[in-house]
């Protein structure tokens, strides 16, 4: 079969199903201050650097109780840069004074730091 060698210029947005929309939007906006860009019921938009990421909440399809699990199919994590390992340690301590569970920076060939939530989050540094 051949390839089809699609040229993109990157990505345009992402979407997020969450369990719980207005902690979500807590989360993103509140406490990592990424930007709102858009809001209507069931949906909010915000802007992480130039990407949007669309939070959407449940709706009539999603299962009762579920949560996210980053071993299911799907989601693993989502990556969020960071300009320097400054910058990366800056946001580690914030995530500390707000009480966010994180893995602390790790160098394991890139170095990061996951956040433990229900939408488990990388930040990457260069």
């Amino acid at each position: 079969m051949e390839t089809m060698n699609i040229q993109t210029p990157g990505l345009h947005h992402l979407a997020l199903r969450v369990s719980d929309l207005e902690r979500a939007k807590d989360f993103y906006i509140n406490k990592l201050g990424f930007q709102k860009i858009l809001e209507q019921p069931g949906l909010c938009i915000i802007l992480a650097g130039s990407t949007p990421i669309g939070l959407r909440g449940p709706d009539e399809q999603t299962p009762t109780g579920d949560s996210f699990d980053p071993h299911r199919i799907g989601l693993d994590h989502l990556a969020v840069g960071c300009e320097s390992r400054d910058h990366l340690e800056a946001i580690a301590n914030a995530l500390n004074k707000h009480q966010i569970e994180n893995t602390g920076i790790k160098q394991t060939g890139i170095t990061s730091l996951n956040i433990k939530t229900n939408t488990l989050c990388t930040l990457l540094s260069n």
